[in-house]
């Protein structure tokens, strides 16, 4: 073979190799640009949802006062002891900006986890919508479709999403740890009518699907057969407590990264 057959066939390798090498590199840009703009994307969507929470608890949360104990008092006009919550709450402000509203929120532990919440006729609506009803992946705190609007029903179930940066129920998982309930045991829920209180009696890991999620209307042997069978459940060792037949129970659940189970923090209401 010729030498400038054999430097034409180098020449032509040598292109055919430079070809590849930036064909390889346009690609990675390529995906790399893709990608940046998906994390992009997200984290956008995570500041839009966690400024819009931020401004919502700007209008409408005050926190109490150091010097003023968390203590019952008497209200002037029913006559009946009522709660002083560690937070005050303009509820008549959060319905007018959603009439979707019915209570905000309040873990002592974790106070972070502080928000409205809202009640629909289905439990898709507000998975990826803020509590003003911007799509967002954050979505709002919600109580079962098929749960009473007044938080009446003897098991009230709250869903909200373990989110990565730690907001909406991103924190609850970290009752699995004892130093987090050692804090405190209380959740509170401030709604239009009622300030109630309620106390922490199970954590753990439940399955989708599993009798966790039994929803009890009434009042009745049911609940007490079905909160001390989540009691038995509980990851903590946590003191155990005997139910009466009309107590109401919340269950806070949130995903786990495991699509078939799910993290519970179930809580009963105490009354002043």
């Amino acid at each position: 073979m010729s030498q400038l057959k054999i430097k034409e066939k180098k020449n032509h390798f040598a292109f055919l190799g430079n070809f590849i090498t930036i064909l390889i590199l346009v690609v990675a840009i390529g995906v790399c640009a893709y990608a940046g703009g998906n994390l992009y994307k997200i984290f956008s969507e995570y500041k839009a949802g966690t400024d819009e929470y931020a401004k919502i608890s700007d209008m409408v949360v005050t926190e109490k006062k150091a010097d003023v104990k968390d203590e019952t008092w008497v209200d002037k006009e029913t006559k009946k002891k009522v709660w002083t919550a560690p937070i005050e709450v303009d509820c008549k402000k959060l319905a007018q900006i959603n009439p979707d509203f019915v209570g905000w929120l309040y873990v002592e532990a974790l106070p972070d986890i502080s928000y409205p919440m809202v009640h629909y006729k289905d439990n898709d609506f507000y998975l990826h919508r803020t509590f003003e009803k911007q799509d967002n992946f954050a979505g709002t705190i919600f109580t079962d479709c098929q749960n009473k609007r007044n938080l009446g029903d003897s098991n009230t179930i709250i869903y909200g999403h373990n989110m990565k940066n730690g907001s909406m129920f991103g924190q609850l998982k970290q009752f699995k740890q004892p130093e987090t309930i050692q804090k405190s045991k209380y959740i509170w829920i401030l709604t239009p009518d009622e300030v109630c209180k309620y106390e922490i009696f199970s954590c753990y890991t439940a399955e989708v699907g599993s009798d966790t999620y039994t929803l009890i209307k009434g009042p009745g042997k049911g609940l007490v057969e079905y909160a001390e069978k989540m009691q038995a459940k509980d990851t903590l060792g946590l003191t155990r407590r005997e139910f009466d037949v009309k107590d109401k129970v919340i269950t806070l659940s949130t995903c786990t990264g495991n699509e078939a189970t799910r993290y519970v923090v179930q809580a009963v209401k105490i009354e002043p």
